[in-house]
């Protein structure tokens, strides 16, 4: 189980995104500094206890022009080697020191406990509460394999598909993470999907896929 620790850290996340989102090529924001406001998500325990994972979702802009972006992250006491192009920052956190923070869908570890979650055998945990299942999170895979491993990431212009390849089969399976959420049902056929909750600008709940499994 992660342990969630209410302190400090230089810069903060919000500060990190900042500066990164405009870098993405699914950014839909104009020619305004970004001003990310953290709207709902939820975490996985890493098993081995080394790494924290972190699904957000952030708003940036206002009223009708607000969007909505997926951020998967990772938090790891030591650089990620060979992940250089997806480190999104370094922050100093209050009690766990130099933490490097990466784009989750390059993180090995995230990427294998999305498909946990997906298959049923992992449980999303409270964005901001120790050991706390979020029972608003619903995710499916049928049929789903023991496990998977990154292989391959691709960045679109509202999402990113992560190509991993599953114990249990032959043909290498896409999990397509939508970094631009967009409320109501995702219309894409698969074989499973993650759906989750977020805040809207306007103080409502909107309800939708973070991320799903393409069918073949």
């Amino acid at each position: 189980m992660a342990v969630i620790h209410h302190t400090t850290m230089q810069p903060t996340k919000l500060e990190l995104l900042a500066a990164w989102l405009p870098t993405r090529p699914w950014y839909a924001g104009g020619s305004e500094e970004p001003r990310p406001a953290k709207a709902g998500g939820f975490r996985l325990d890493d098993p081995a206890g080394e790494v924290g994972i972190e699904f957000m979702a952030v708003t940036d802009g206002a009223g009708p022009d607000a969007v909505a972006y997926l951020v998967p992250m990772t938090y790891r006491g030591a650089p990620l080697e060979g992940a250089e192009h997806a480190l999104i920052g370094t922050s100093e956190h209050g009690v766990l020191g130099t933490r490097w923070i990466y784009d989750g869908t390059h993180d090995p570890v995230l990427v294998a406990q999305l498909y946990t979650l997906m298959a049923g055998r992992a449980e999303a945990q409270h964005q901001s509460v120790d050991d706390t299942p979020d029972p608003t999170v619903s995710a499916s895979l049928a049929p789903a394999g023991t496990g998977a491993e990154l292989v391959r990431v691709t960045d679109g212009t509202d999402h990113t598909d992560v190509e991993v390849r599953e114990t249990d089969a032959a043909a290498p399976l896409t999990l397509r993470l939508r970094r631009v959420l967009r409320p109501g049902a995702d219309d894409v056929p698969g074989r499973g999907r993650v759906t989750a909750e977020w805040r809207l600008d306007d103080g409502t709940t909107a309800r939708g896929a973070y991320a799903v499994a393409l069918a073949e």
